[in-house]
This record gives C-alpha cells, structure tokens and sequence, in this order.
C-alpha cells in the first residue's frame, strides 16, 4: 500500500486535498466490496443452512405422511377384529371422508369471510380523511 504523503529531501510533505479525497474515495470503494462480499458468504452460509432446514422439513412431512397411513392401515386391522375386513376398510374410509369434507366446508367458510382481499375498514378510514380535508369546517361540527 502506498503511502499518501510523500517524501522531498527527506521530509514529510502534506498530501493535497485532492490526494486526500482521492484515497478517501478508494478506501470507500474498498470497503464497500469487501463488505459486498462478506455479506454474499454470510447469506450463502444461511440459504445453505435454510435449505438443509427446508429439506429436513419435508421430509418430517413425508414420513408424518407414512405415519398417518400406518394408523390408518392399523385402525382398519383393529376394527377387522370385530367386523369383516372390507367392512372395517369401508368404514374407516368413510370416516375420513366425513374430516375431509368437514375440513373442507371450514376452510371454505374462511376464505370466504375474507373475501374481498380489500382492506375495507382502511377504505373507510381513507374515505373519512379524504372527506375531512375537503369539508374541514364539517368535520368540525360533530
């Protein structure tokens, strides 16, 4: 690295204004890249760690998947003991068609209730405010 203040016979000069803003400028663009890519290697530090979490989770999905199916299969066993086995299958089938169809009408409900996606309430407000600075003196009276 050079130094900015240059040597005449052995003495220190003084660098110039410009030599000054000209090193400042180089050291600001200096540290800027390197704290680009400080920040690049941290961010591809976490999307690594985010995608391994990520993939992990699915996974936990899959098998939380096979799982509930094995408690379905042994369901249907159990009953089995009591009732024939297409009975036991048909019966277990209809009950979770019965959740299924339940789960489907609350979740209907739901997405209806926020249907329209507008923010009405902030509409409204909007509308007041609009109304108040065109008709101060209306405002006033209430």
């Amino acid at each position: 690295m050079t130094d900015v203040a240059d040597r005449v016979d052995g003495r220190a000069t003084e660098p110039s204004t410009g030599e000054l803003v000209s090193e400042a400028s180089r050291q600001v663009s200096k540290l800027v890249r390197e704290e680009l890519q400080l920040a690049q290697i941290e961010i591809t530090a976490k999307a690594k760690k985010a995608g391994m979490g990520l993939g992990m989770f699915g996974a936990s999905g899959v098998l939380a998947l096979y799982g509930g199916g094995v408690l379905l299969a042994a369901g249907v066993l159990a009953l089995a003991l009591v009732v024939p086995g297409w009975l036991a299958a048909l019966i277990v089938g209809g009950a979770l068609m019965v959740v299924a169809g339940m789960t489907a009408l609350v979740g209907k409900s739901r997405v209806a209730a926020a249907a329209p996606p507008v923010p009405e309430r902030t509409v409204q407000s909007v509308k007041r405010d609009v109304e108040a600075v065109r008709h101060p003196q209306a405002q006033r009276s209430h």
